[in-house]
């Protein structure tokens, strides 16, 4: 008896993994169940009813199919008030299993396709002497603000849908594709560039700039994790190698040698006109209990949030609903 009900609780076990990998077999499931059951039941009302005609396999097929579509021709019907009950029933399950299976069969995979088809894979013919911005992240959003102010024009080339279709809504410009694929860089307009920026993993960067250094007149740089990687990207042929993990390195170095300092600091700087700052939250200051995007939102300077120091350590993917307290925390401005 106990190896019986072992078994059963397996085979449970297992139907419900099944299940778990395969969501749309529940859907069939049910709906086969349903239908059974529509043509037991139809010809039991049939029988009550005394309608011995229609109480047959064939019609209760013909009966449900057509009132589960809701077209029902009026030539088989119930009189009696169960069984008009049980119509209205399978009708209204009807409208809701046919719109289950048209939204999850048809409507959403034609979405996908047509939402991946208009993905922007191609900058517009007319575009030259800008610059082709590989990865987005925190920093490169930065950079875009600099960019759009000095009236620069720039492109992102990414390769993660969901990005692609977060900076179209944001009005952003940007490309779907591998920025390590010689086509991509051409569809970006990379013969025409000044400037190339790589700013994926160290590994992808090399890659990305061993098939941008096809076009010998771009100017590329690439933006390192590990500094002992910088050797192998310039190898590779990057121009300029920058590691703002580094420069953050420096800045905190050279903080920590004057004692004294209990203001902000001076400025590290990146790129040209962008500064890398850390910025000192008092017992008493107002952002204290703040989130990030709350302070963000009140635009107090053209500042932009780029690390933050967390019980003692520094992270570099700030989220919005990081809520500020006694720490510091580090900001790219235009001074």
């Amino acid at each position: 008896m106990v190896t019986s009900g072992r078994k059963n609780v397996s085979f449970i076990t297992e139907f419900r993994k099944i299940l778990h990998r395969h969501p749309y077999l529940t859907y069939k499931i049910v709906a086969v169940f349903l239908f059974i059951t529509y043509v037991l039941t139809f010809e039991y009302l049939m029988i009550s009813e005394n309608q011995l005609e229609n109480a047959n396999l064939i019609t209760a097929i013909y009966w449900a199919t057509t009132t589960i579509a809701t077209v029902g021709y009026g030539d088989v019907v119930f009189t009696s008030l169960p069984g008009r009950l049980f119509t209205i029933i399978v009708q209204i399950l009807g409208i809701i299993l046919i719109s289950g299976f048209l939204i999850t069969y048809i409507v959403a995979p034609w979405m996908d396709r047509v939402i991946k088809f208009r993905l922007p894979r191609m900058v517009s013919s007319g575009m030259k002497d800008h610059i082709i911005i590989c990865g987005y992240n925190q920093l490169v959003e930065t950079l875009i603000d600099e960019l759009t102010e000095e009236d620069m024009l720039f492109v992102i080339v990414e390769e993660e849908e969901e990005l692609i279709r977060e900076l179209v809504y944001k009005n952003i410009s940007c490309i779907f594709g591998s920025p390590t694929d010689k086509q991509t860089l051409m569809n970006a307009g990379i013969e025409k560039a000044k400037l190339l920026i790589a700013n994926k993993s160290d590994e992808r960067n090399a890659n990305i700039v061993l098939t941008a250094r096809e076009f010998h007149y771009v100017n590329i740089i690439a933006i390192v994790e590990d500094q002992s990687n910088s050797r192998y990207l310039k190898y590779a042929g990057a121009d300029t190698v920058v590691s703002p993990k580094s420069m953050f390195g420096e800045f905190i170095g050279r903080k920590a040698m004057d004692r004294l300092v209990s203001r902000v600091t001076g400025a590290t700087e990146i790129f040209e006109g962008v500064h890398i700052v850390e910025f000192p939250v008092y017992l008493k200051s107002p952002l204290i209990g703040k989130s990030l995007k709350e302070i963000s939102s009140q635009q107090l300077t053209s500042a932009k949030i780029v690390g933050i120091w967390n019980s003692g350590t520094l992270s570099f993917d700030p989220k919005e609903e990081d809520i500020v307290r006694e720490y510091r925390f580090a900001c790219c401005r235009d001074p």
